[in-house]
């Protein structure tokens, strides 16, 4: 048992139909690293009562993507609970793959080649 609701699993599914613009932009890009360098990033990825926007299980870190309705006392008690179990949690503003897509997976690919070494 993963402790993963069916109700969670419908939800996330329900995500990776309707994913926005900015996480359109981003799987992309992190379909493009998967490929170059074995990486396996899923996307809208159920994680204990929580679904990821990305997240790559092996290196502990999961991509959140905010747009204004984030909030980060709302988003404290998830990402406490991520860190929790062991993940890295990066957030990257809607704005910023907007206007400045290549450095936002710059970033992402030095996260994640960095929790290769922790």
């Amino acid at each position: 048992m993963t402790g993963i609701t069916p109700e969670t699993r419908a939800r996330a599914k329900a995500l990776r139909r309707d994913m926005t613009s900015a996480e359109r932009t981003v799987w992309r890009g992190l379909r493009d690293l998967n490929r170059a360098f074995g990486f396996h990033f899923r996307r809208q990825a159920p994680i204990g009562p929580y679904i990821a926007d990305f997240a790559d299980y092996s290196a502990r870190l999961v991509i959140e993507i905010d747009g204004g309705q984030h909030d980060a006392e709302q988003d404290a008690p998830r990402t406490d609970w991520l860190t929790g179990e062991g993940f890295h949690v990066l957030r990257v503003w809607n704005s910023d793959v907007t206007d400045n897509t290549e450095g936002v997976l710059a970033r992402i690919l030095e996260t994640r080649l960095e929790r290769e070494t922790t």
